[in-house]
């Protein structure tokens, strides 16, 4: 059988076995500039500071609609999503189309590297 190594990456012949892969693809200084200017009014990236949205501090890998202080509407509440790379370039491309019934008033942004630089960022949130 043969064995490559791709980073964390282990794939043996057709199977795969991987570990975690650390940081989304994108630029986490790029992220923060594209954060104060798409979501920073709205969002803060402080521990346990709400504004018209969610803190999203530390908000990769956790569930949807369980910030501390912060009162989300239903569709986020009943969505059983859990924020990774995936689920967050889904949402920051149409968030309604994700969740329907969200609260959230952002269009979305189409650029792929923008998303990607976000999700890079929130990834340092730590």
């Amino acid at each position: 059988m043969r064995r490559f190594m791709i980073g964390t990456l282990t794939l043996f012949g057709l199977g795969l076995a991987a570990g975690p892969l650390a940081h989304a693809a994108g630029d986490p200084a790029a992220g923060k500039t594209l954060f104060q200017q798409k979501c920073a009014l709205c969002h803060s990236p402080e521990k346990g500071v709400n504004k018209l949205g969610p803190s999203l501090w530390n908000v990769v890998g956790q569930p949807a609609a369980e910030v501390p202080n912060y009162t989300f509407s239903d569709a986020m509440k009943n969505s059983k999503i859990t924020w990774d790379e995936a689920t967050l370039d889904k949402w920051l491309t149409n968030p309604k189309a994700l969740v329907p019934g969200t609260k959230m008033i952002f269009p979305g942004l189409p650029n792929p590297a923008d998303r990607q630089n976000i999700i890079a960022y929130l990834e340092t949130l730590k």
